[in-house]
């Protein structure tokens, strides 16, 4: 019987993702997945499953929304098990509303699979809580990149002034923008920021500053996407609880040994 599965695969380490998750790439007959879904997963998958690229760059898109939408409707119509396997989770920032709204206006059976989005996970990688009982009561994920860069509609007076802890999604190129909007609203100057690139994979690399230096911090060390902003006092707890880079460190230093 054919089945959209809409999987969060999870945010980079590939022991991250669900066990139902995994459950749905051994037995999928097609897999549809993203540029940031880690390929080791996919190893995982039936030798005769078939295996999509749908991996989206910024500014440039492998394959279109209405493709894929297109592409998972057509495949689950011809009675398969489909997978569609996106980073983190597929309903934050994932797209993944239009594509059961695809299945759902087709008459299509479909199942939604959570995931560990990168928004919380980037961040306990970097030694960084995104709450805390004493620094951060709130906690708000954000997108920094709006469609058509509609970015006024983005409510910065209710983020700066409201929620102790922002992690912002897709914000890197957005960055000056960002911190602008922040400290005109309300976000004192010197609240720290971390960015971390390539969160809770061997890549990851972390940079700190704040709302003031935190723009010619990135440039300087050249942090690119996909990297997750984080804004807020925890920030501050990175230096002592910073355990997985720790350990990478301490990892390459017994090699060189």
């Amino acid at each position: 019987m054919s089945k959209v599965y809409l999987v969060g695969a999870g945010p980079g380490d590939a022991e991250l993702i669900t066990v139902k998750g995994m459950r749905c790439i051994e037995e999928a007959d097609v897999i549809l997945y993203d540029r940031l879904v880690n390929q080791e997963l996919l190893a995982y998958a039936r030798p005769d499953a078939q295996l999509i690229y749908c991996g989206k760059l910024p500014n440039y898109h492998t394959m279109k929304q209405e493709t894929i939408n297109h592409f998972i409707v057509q495949f689950a119509s011809e009675g398969k098990i489909v997978t569609r396997l996106k980073g983190g989770d597929p309903f934050i920032f994932g797209r993944g509303a239009e594509e059961a709204a695809a299945c759902k206006e087709k008459g299509i059976q479909y199942e939604v699979i959570p995931g560990i989005t990168s928004g919380i996970a980037a961040p306990a990688y970097a030694g960084i809580p995104v709450t805390h009982r004493e620094l951060s009561q709130s906690y708000a994920i954000v997108t920094g990149h709006t469609k058509d860069n509609e970015q006024e509609d983005i409510q910065w007076e209710a983020l700066a002034k409201g929620v102790d802890t922002l992690a912002i999604y897709m914000g890197v190129g957005n960055l000056p923008y960002i911190t602008e909007q922040l400290k005109k609203h309300g976000k004192p100057s010197s609240t720290p920021v971390a960015l971390v690139h390539w969160g809770t994979t061997e890549s990851q690399r972390t940079v700190t500053g704040t709302l003031d230096t935190i723009v010619e911090v990135t440039k300087r060390e050249r942090i690119e996407n996909p990297s997750m902003i984080v804004v807020g006092e925890v920030v501050k707890l990175r230096e002592e609880l910073k355990w997985f880079e720790d350990r990478i460190n301490s990892e390459i230093t017994a090699l060189v040994q």
